[in-house]
């Protein structure tokens, strides 16, 4: 860890436990200086460990790597494809890395013995983004403030609004709000096998307007407090076919929550849905997330206290190009019990470690949360969750890859596990789906409105 690092860690996990109601956030010019220096645009280290097992980064994988034959509208081509297996983590040999596992991967290697396995590659840190996106997080480093209680981004815009935090709170919005292109259009796969490995496909085709990266706003209050545009269209089972979900999502949560919407063709309403939020069943989840689970983390942070742990290295998924490949079929992916770890991959890599412990008062399924961001994206990456006992009920882990024709730091799905009854879900797949669109310049924003998301689930 860089000598930086070190004296900003120490201050972090002291005081990451609360946020007054002031503003905290902006860090002085010396401090953004180290922005494309010795930290990284966004701000991780940028040099690599002691023993080289994490190279330094150099910039990232920022155009289509002259070893692969990728064109537009294609899947990403594995530019690691013959990398070596360096070794593998399974539940004989744990004890021997677990200093190096997060407790979400020894609870999954030591309750499915010998099928979950880690296998372990070289670390490539391919994440990045455009220049505009490293300029405007340097712009935020100087400018950019929580809103009263956490609950809220100002003065920031684009990029991450914290690449030097001062607490939990500016860790989580990092995460949050994501560079995702301004405007983008996807179909993803999800599944939910039974315990014996059989399982329903859902086929969910989302889009979304992300004004927080529209490159005319200057700042976030330019942006009507609404930070993203988000439609959820399921098209499969026929059962489910038709169900529209509808979010104006808001970057000052004190002032308004998220607002959401759901369209049924079973009553062909369109009806508000204040229980698109917190600990509620996700949509299409079978009830194995809560809304504010999907994607790692997301919606208000309120119901919490939010601290600092540390940062630490892990094997954690990353570059899983072969898990997104349109060589697999959903079939090559979906096994009882967990997913195939045949086809991951995972590397040595920094990453902040936060926890938000419910606050006292409040109510949530999860009592206290672990989450394990990767540095170089900020992104959290593999999460713990604890029910009100204290018992670690369900993890969750994601799959990152470098969408590196954008470029942008993207991913081949997520896998939540509950713990408990031995099942999961997989979502997020787009290996049998057209490629995602970082480019849907088609979008407008008067499509995300109650009347529209009813005539697109009648269609």
């Amino acid at each position: 860890m860089g000598k930086l690092n070190k004296a900003v860690l120490a201050v972090l996990v002291a005081t990451g436990v609360g946020v007054t109601s002031a503003a905290i956030a902006k860090v002085p010019e010396s401090q953004a200086a180290r922005l494309g220096r010795d930290l990284t645009p966004l701000g991780a280290e940028k040099g690599g460990n002691a023993d080289g097992s994490i190279p330094a980064w150099t910039g990232g994988l920022s155009s289509p790597p002259s070893n692969v034959a990728y064109q537009a509208g294609m899947h990403h081509p594995d530019p690691f494809a013959s990398d070596p297996i360096l070794f593998t983590i399974d539940a004989n040999n744990a004890s021997q890395y677990a200093d190096r596992l997060t407790g979400a991967h020894k609870a999954l290697l030591d309750i499915y013995g010998s099928s979950y396995f880690m296998p372990v590659y070289k670390t490539h840190r391919t994440c990045t983004f455009p220049d505009n996106v490293f300029a405007a997080a340097r712009n935020n480093a100087l400018v950019g403030e929580l809103a009263e209680g956490g609950n809220g981004v100002t003065g920031a815009i684009m990029s991450k609004p914290f690449p030097i935090p001062n607490n939990a709170w500016e860790i989580i919005w990092n995460h949050m709000l994501v560079f995702i292109n301004y405007k983008a259009t996807r179909q993803y796969a999800a599944a939910v096998p039974t315990a014996s490995g059989d399982y329903t496909l859902y086929t969910v085709q989302d889009e979304a307007i992300v004004a927080w990266n529209d490159p005319t706003k200057e700042k976030a209050e330019d942006l009507d407090n609404i930070w993203a545009l988000y439609i959820a269209h399921t098209v499969a089972p026929a059962r489910r076919a038709g169900n529209v979900t509808l979010v104006h999502e808001t970057i000052n949560m004190a002032q308004q929550p998220r607002l959401a919407w759901q369209y049924s063709p079973g009553t062909r309403r369109v009806r508000r849905a204040p229980n698109i939020a917190y600990d509620n069943p996700g949509v299409n989840s079978d009830g194995m997330f809560t809304v504010d689970s999907l994607g790692g983390y997301n919606g208000s942070p309120n119901r919490y206290d939010w601290t600092v742990i540390g940062k630490n290295e892990y094997y954690l998924p990353n570059n899983n190009y072969r898990l997104g490949s349109d060589d697999l079929q959903y079939d090559d992916i979906i096994a009882a019990r967990h997913i195939n770890q045949e086809h991951t991959r995972y590397e040595l890599q920094r990453a902040w470690v936060i926890e938000a412990n419910l606050k006292p008062g409040t109510r949530h399924v999860y009592a206290r949360r672990r989450m394990y961001l990767q540095e170089d994206s900020w992104g959290v990456i593999a999460t713990e969750l604890y029910d009100t006992r204290g018992q670690l009920w369900r993890t969750q882990e994601g799959f990152p890859k470098t969408a590196y024709e954008v470029p942008l730091c993207a991913g081949a799905g997520m896998a939540y596990y509950d713990l408990t009854n031995g099942r999961y879900l997989m979502g997020g797949m787009i290996n049998q789906e057209p490629p995602v669109n970082f480019y849907a310049t088609e979008l407008r924003e008067d499509r995300y409105t109650p009347a529209s998301i009813r005539r697109l689930g009648v269609r």
